[in-house]
């Protein structure tokens, strides 16, 4: 079957969490979360360096909407469970639908770090991933001095697989080393998430 007829629900609940695609709209929320953590974001997201606007996040928006539609792409923004405060965001990118391999990035907003937000959305998106992607391997990558994203994979529990040398350029032009991360279904991840609301067309 194509990537673009596989059906499954459109968001996710974990213990303090709503997770769910992007909408038309939520360009301004994003906005707000991007500038309050940019200095932090810029040193690891390419993405982070143009600067920010309502108009370039509202864009990213409509755009990560269809794309999960088109399953494309599965961008998710997590938001708290009032539905109305945006905690950070993630994303599912298919690798490989053959092989149903994934990797899984996220960010976090400044008010809400350290708080085990990220590790219970990455928990909760690595059981949504198996549980109706079928998915056979989730990767996370990072930088080998982006400690805080490391222990997240770790917390989430995925295995450290080895470390690149010079594997690609960071937001500064630099040669970096990364870390790749992995979990199978095999693995155990903590805290299984709820799927809920209906099923995107």
């Amino acid at each position: 079957m194509r990537p673009v007829l596989f059906d499954f629900p459109d968001n996710i609940e974990t213990e303090r969490l709503l997770i769910r695609p992007p909408r038309p709209g939520d360009g301004a929320m994003i906005y707000d979360a991007v500038c309050e953590t940019l200095e932090a974001l810029r040193l690891w997201m390419e993405w982070a360096l143009p600067e920010p606007s309502v108009g370039l996040y509202e864009e990213f928006a409509r755009r990560g909407a269809a794309n999960f539609i088109a399953r494309v792409d599965l961008p998710w923004l997590l938001w708290l469970k009032d539905g109305a405060t945006l905690v950070g965001a993630s994303a599912l990118h298919p690798r490989d639908w053959a092989v149903a391999r994934f990797e899984i990035g996220y960010w976090c907003r400044a008010r809400f770090e350290g708080q085990g937000y990220i590790s219970e959305a990455v928990r909760g998106i690595s059981q949504f991933a198996f549980a109706f992607l079928a998915a056979r391997r989730l990767e996370i990558w990072c930088d080998v001095r982006n400690e805080r994203s490391a222990r997240v994979a770790e917390r989430a529990g995925y295995r450290l697989e080895g470390k690149l040398r010079n594997h690609m350029l960071d937001t500064s032009g630099h040669l970096r080393e990364s870390l790749v991360f992995a979990c199978r279904p095999s693995d155990v991840v903590s805290s299984s998430p709820e799927a809920g609301g209906g099923k995107s067309t």
